[in-house]
């Protein structure tokens, strides 16, 4: 098969064809017809239909003569006379004795088929021919700029450039009547090739574009589609489906195509059910109309102020409407109902339990929790996981003991990194007991601290409290970190101490 028009790139083998390349139909294209006369052996002196069927961009399909008697297959790219000089490209979409029955079929007589099969395309005629495809969607846009500019109500859809990119012709959608006699002499103008304005219909449009369609697949008008049924609110009214516009209308603004295909159905099922029927008279009272199984062949009523539906067959419905006809009344519809068949449902039960609750009907009611909760959780899980982990014990406060007497110790010199005695710290002997030592007075705001004395000379000062010394050096004063944690130590003691008269 050709592949010169594919977009994906992939030769004879189209990455959207499972077959790869290998349908039984010759190929990927629309609208394609298989030839199952093709493996069949012709008598000797059969002479081949010398008009072979032509597809070109879109369901555009025409006849052209063979005069040469040029072998050609399906699928293969062929230059052909174009319908107003020049020549166009197109793929072979059937040969032989089916053409001669697709004529018959679109009602073509063999006398208006004049135009000639030139040759097959070559690569020269396949570049050009791909160099005018690739201009259709910037002509198309900057047609629809000038349409715009000159304010016609029309929309432009689609551009198809012929084979030697000498003509285009636009394909547009209007309500009316347009006058576009200005507009192709800008389009002229601008592209500097022949232009041919043709107007086609919204179901037309849709066919071209291509689209999905509400059912989930391509739309039936792009893919097989070739002729467009009339459809009719009627058809929905059979079928009783809500005549909602925007769920029976498809891509086009129309009604879908769909809507025909099970409409015969419809209409056969619809035969043996009466016609405007709303009540039947009984003994007890009347029974209202209120649903019909055109399939099953029931009907339902029921009396007024009972939930309770009655479903009887329609030939006993037919019966009843000609027993009200003569005056006569059935005793009660109830004891004339059909039995349904009841359907049984089977639970299906599971291994699993629902552990994130998705069984639970109120999951979305919930409130959000807050943080806390949710680290209390947290910490509650972590028990139940480890059951046997032993708690940390809480901390107990030790009783305060009195201060021993320090062994005095002979003066050593002064270590490395190592701390120096405060001198202005008092020896532990002289301190008295927590327990008779009086309770710090509280400073009263404003009240500034003790002004600390500072010596200038290095040399004679004493240490600050925290600093180092090592050999034949000066101390040296603390960092700013021991800084703040000595001053925080300071606070936390009591200011006023009982001065030792001893001392």
């Amino acid at each position: 098969m050709g592949c010169g028009s594919c977009s994906t790139g992939g030769g004879c083998a189209p990455s959207g064809c499972k077959s790869n390349g290998s349908c039984l139909t010759g190929g990927c294209q629309k609208m394609e017809v298989y030839d199952w006369l093709s493996n069949l052996d012709m008598p000797s002196n059969y002479t081949p239909f010398q008009v072979i069927e032509v597809k070109f961009k879109g369901a555009r399909k025409e006849f052209y003569l063979n005069t040469d008697n040029i072998y050609l297959e399906i699928g293969e790219l062929i230059a052909v006379e174009g319908s107003t000089g020049g020549y166009d490209i197109g793929h072979v979409s059937l040969t032989g004795e089916l053409v001669r029955m697709q004529m018959k079929r679109r009602k073509t007589p063999l006398d208006q088929v004049t135009r000639k099969i030139y040759r097959k395309a070559t690569e020269a005629d396949v570049e050009k021919w791909k160099l005018a495809k690739d201009l259709e969607w910037e002509t198309m846009h900057k047609a629809r700029t000038l349409a715009l500019d000159l304010r016609l109500s029309m929309k432009i859809s689609d551009v198809d450039y012929q084979g030697d990119k000498t003509k285009a012709t636009f394909f547009y959608t209007a309500e009316g009547r347009v006058d576009f006699r200005e507009l192709i002499k800008k389009m002229a103008e601008t592209f500097r090739i022949r232009i041919e304005m043709r107007q086609i219909g919204m179901r037309q449009e849709a066919g071209r574009l291509g689209g999905i369609g509400s059912c989930g697949r391509e739309l039936c008008c792009s893919t097989w589609l070739t002729n467009f049924k009339t459809v009719s609110t009627a058809a929905a009214r059979y079928q009783n489906l809500s005549l909602n516009t925007l769920k029976l209308a498809g891509q086009c603004g129309k009604l879908k195509c769909c809507l025909n295909y099970e409409l015969d159905t419809y209409l056969d099922a619809l035969k043996d059910i009466p016609d405007r029927i709303e009540n039947l008279q009984t003994e007890i009272g009347v029974a209202r109309h209120q649903k019909t199984d055109i399939f099953k062949k029931l009907m339902w009523f029921s009396y007024p102020n009972q939930e309770d539906w009655i479903p009887l067959k329609v030939d006993r419905v037919k019966e009843i409407m000609a027993m009200n006809k003569k005056g006569q009344k059935p005793s009660n519809l109830k004891d004339e109902a059909v039995e349904l068949e009841t359907t049984v449902i089977i639970e299906k039960t599971h291994d699993y339990e629902n552990v994130v609750g998705q069984d639970s009907l109120t999951r979305l009611d919930e409130k959000p929790r807050n943080k806390n909760n949710r680290n209390n959780n947290n910490n509650n899980r972590n028990k139940n996981v480890n059951p046997n982990r032993s708690e940390r014990p809480e901390r107990v406060a030790r009783p305060v003991q009195p201060a021993q007497k320090a062994v005095q110790s002979p003066q050593k010199p002064a270590q490395p990194n190592q701390k120096t005695a405060q001198p202005n710290q008092k020896p532990a002997e002289n301190r008295k007991p927590a327990e008779n030592r009086k309770p710090a007075e509280p400073r009263k705001q404003g009240e500034n601290r003790r002004p600390v004395e500072v010596k200038k000379n290095p040399e004679t000062a004493p240490a600050p409290e925290g600093a180092t010394a090592v050999d034949g050096e000066a101390p040296k004063a603390p960092s700013r970190n021991n800084r703040n944690r000595n001053n925080n130590r300071r606070r936390n003691k009591p200011s006023d101490k009982p001065k030792n008269e001893e001392n």
